[in-house]
């Protein structure tokens, strides 16, 4: 098959003449002379190498092969207008947004802002998929996600990529959690982590960022830590800390059951969470959208 290009103002003016039936009218309509619209459609008619027009009296008609076309040009300005309209930076946000990243952000960024905008703007949707940094960075590089969540460590930076811009939404200090139940005199001060020298770590699963973290301050302490346990869930983290299987870092600002979290002495470490998206995309009115939700709740939480 011979690979043939269509004008789509000539496949908009093929439709109008199927709907009104005359050059004269399209012209008319449109604001152009008969004899434009006449070499219009026979320029279309050279594109696609078939006769869209035939002899009707003093009139012409569109030969069956013309009212597919005009069938199909019905389908391919609708997606035309459909892509300008979506790209238009000034155009009201619709469509559908991939979001990607780790838990707590999702439900302490995310979630609200995806409920009001099923209000404010019922046009656009937002899919979620829970990832780590590093899987959201390789998805977001990829085009499967348009706005990554990720988190870091003051003590273990993330290295962001040159073609990703990121934008700060808000931080978290981070303590040691023990079981509920520790006393101070059953392994010295809590919050020195030299204390906890010798007991098992359980440290994230599938980002290395926490290890680093915690290696950094076990360095600064004098130990090496010995991890044992490596848990995806923050809460599965938590029970296994309740139940004694080990120690571990926690955000200070959450409760868990069973567990005590406290500051570690000296200088501790913050996590910091982020929304990513890649260089340039960030025009996209639904995306636009989103992230100026999102910075704004975090301006409201940090106020």
């Amino acid at each position: 098959m011979n690979d043939w290009a269509m004008d789509v103002r000539r496949l908009r003016l093929l439709l109008e003449l199927s709907r009104l039936g005359s050059m004269r009218e399209v012209a008319d309509e449109l604001g152009l002379t008969t004899s434009t619209v006449s070499q219009q459609i026979a320029a279309l008619a050279r594109e696609t190498g078939v006769a869209l027009l035939e002899p009707d009296g003093r009139r012409v008609r569109l030969t069956p092969a013309g009212r597919r076309l005009a069938d199909h040009a019905v389908t391919i300005l609708a997606a035309v207008d459909a892509a300008r309209l979506d790209l238009d930076p000034e155009a009201e946000p619709a469509g559908t947004v991939r979001v990607g990243g780790f838990a707590t952000a999702m439900v302490r960024s995310l979630l609200p802002v995806v409920h009001d905008l099923a209000t404010t703007h019922p046009d656009l949707s937002v899919v979620l998929h829970e990832y780590e940094p590093l899987e959201a960075f390789d998805l977001l590089a990829r085009d499967d996600l348009d706005l990554a969540l990720v988190y870091d460590y003051d003590l273990a930076p993330i290295s962001t990529p040159a073609d990703v811009v990121a934008v700060p939404l808000w931080t978290a200090p981070w303590g040691l959690g023990v079981p509920a139940g520790e006393q101070a005199g059953a392994t010295g001060d809590p919050g020195h982590l030299a204390a906890h020298a010798d007991r098992p770590w359980i440290v994230n699963s599938r980002h290395t960022a926490d290890e680093g973290a915690l290696r950094t301050l076990a360095s600064r302490a004098g130990f090496e830590p010995r991890v044992t346990h490596r848990i995806d869930s923050l809460d599965l983290v938590a029970e296994l800390v309740g139940a004694g299987f080990g120690v571990a870092l926690l955000p200070l600002d959450r409760a868990f059951a069973g567990v005590h979290v406290v500051p570690l002495a000296g200088t501790g470490t913050v996590l910091r969470a982020y929304a990513v998206v890649r260089r340039g995309r960030d025009a996209w009115p639904p995306l636009r959208l989103l992230l100026d939700r999102l910075a704004a709740g975090a301006a409201r939480a940090a106020g």
